[in-house]
């Protein structure tokens, strides 16, 4: 099996699952709009986005789908099944509608700009009081959720927690104000406690 990534947010989950997991594959760093790459990679995924997992020459997108993929060859329960499994579902994808949603500009204009613009120029912090002002709104949400429990599911870590978390680690970075939150503060410091979440990318480049 391959996975070909790239070091962006949905890719980034994509990896700390693999190397959570333990996953037996090989890992290859994709650049799929490279001119060089683009017609290339497009038969892979015709969006020509990564993360994709190859395995046995069918291919795989979608993060949420590898994740799934993945805990199954694992046999684990990273990926819940039975009464669970409703509830995994609705952190996931209200953490890919709402949380990493609202910080996603933040994280485009500070964390991906810079290093993809040559002269880059920041925009006016103004353009910001939206998603800024949506990310403190869902934030508070998962803060509320968190209180009284060390993870989002009640049996413990699973693969909503890496989801709803997924922009997280570029925080500071990004300028989210992750701070105001305490529980979520303390529940993404439990998560970089993982090497495999704290360092994805380590010793694979």
């Amino acid at each position: 099996m391959q996975l070909y990534y790239s070091h962006n947010l949905n890719p980034r989950v994509a990896v700390a699952v693999a190397r959570h997991l333990g996953s037996p594959l090989e890992f290859r760093r994709a650049r799929p709009f490279h001119p060089a790459e683009i017609d290339s990679f497009r038969k892979l995924n015709p969006n020509t986005r990564v993360p994709v997992l190859v395995e046995d020459g069918h291919a795989l997108w979608e993060t949420d789908a590898i994740a799934c993929r993945l805990s199954q060859l694992a046999g684990s329960a990273f990926w819940r099944s039975g009464a669970e499994l409703p509830e995994m579902i609705k952190w996931i994808s209200w953490g890919t509608h709402h949380l990493t949603r609202a910080a996603d500009p933040l994280y485009f204009e500070r964390v991906v700009r810079p290093r993809i613009t040559k002269d880059y120029r920041p925009k006016d912090p103004a353009e910001f009081e939206e998603p800024l002002r949506d990310f403190r709104q869902h934030a508070a949400i998962l803060d509320a959720g968190l209180k009284g429990r060390r993870w989002l599911l009640d049996s413990g870590l699973s693969y909503a927690d890496f989801r709803v978390a997924t922009a997280l680690p570029f925080a500071d970075a990004a300028g989210l104000p992750l701070r105001e939150f305490p529980e979520v503060t303390r529940w993404h410091d439990q998560l970089l406690e993982l090497p495999a979440w704290r360092a994805p990318f380590d010793g694979l480049e």
